[in-house]
């Protein structure tokens, strides 16, 4: 697996957090290790991870309620739950709040790593072919193009993540703090800034479609039109 595949890991048990983190790491993964459900939030909108193990029982944000948040910020990430509970109602919980996979302690790394690959391998391929309909475009967020009657319009990475962003959110308000937090890093003022000529670039590309518009709600966010 590259070296470049990011996961963040969070368990409030430190020996076992340890283990996972550096049984992980020696098979080329960069993990981003947290104890506490708030750490973890804060970790997951700093790190940009391309999957989350996570445990359920947590300090300060149990795993549940965390993935109830990022759900809301992002619907493709693979998510893999770590808990004790065994009872078939919990995980049935588990995966009502958008958990991929679920893994009952103990359990072998062998078979964290065979669950993890599985997931990243099936995202993969799923946003490589998969197409969204905005307006009379056609945006493939891997291939970081637009496709309006034929033709075709390529997007910066910055911009794809920006039209991504919205477009789960269609005809809703995507609030400023949300996308910044989310893609940025913060809402400092300097991206704040860089966020603005990015909306005004994807506005352009969009404006072959007099039905698709990116609304600028004053003081509080965005919301694409289509």
């Amino acid at each position: 697996m590259s070296e470049q595949t990011r996961i963040l890991l969070a368990e409030d048990e430190l020996a076992l957090g340890t283990i996972v983190k550096e049984s992980l790491e020696t098979r080329g993964f960069e993990v981003c290790y947290a104890q506490d459900g708030q750490e973890a939030k804060q970790m997951y909108l700093e790190s940009k991870p391309e999957l989350l193990v996570l445990d359920v029982m947590m300090p300060k944000k149990d795993g549940f309620t965390l993935v109830k948040e990022i759900r809301k910020m992002d619907d493709r990430i693979p998510i893999i739950f770590l808990t004790a509970k065994s009872r078939t109602e919990d995980v049935v919980e588990g995966f009502g709040y958008g958990a991929n996979d679920y893994l009952k302690k103990p359990f072998s790394m062998e078979e964290l790593i065979v669950r993890i690959k599985a997931l990243l391998d099936r995202k993969k391929d799923k946003s490589a072919s998969e197409d969204v309909i905005i307006g009379e475009y056609k945006f493939n967020f891997s291939k970081q193009t637009l496709i309006f009657d034929g033709s075709e319009i390529m997007l910066t990475h910055r911009e794809a993540q920006l039209l991504n962003e919205l477009h789960r959110h269609k005809n809703e308000l995507t609030e400023r703090t949300l996308i910044l937090n989310t893609l940025w890093g913060n809402d400092d003022f300097f991206n704040a800034r860089s966020m603005d000529v990015f909306i005004t670039k994807l506005r352009k590309k969009l404006s072959l479609d007099e039905q698709v518009q990116i609304m600028n709600v004053r003081g509080y966010g965005y919301k694409l039109v289509c």
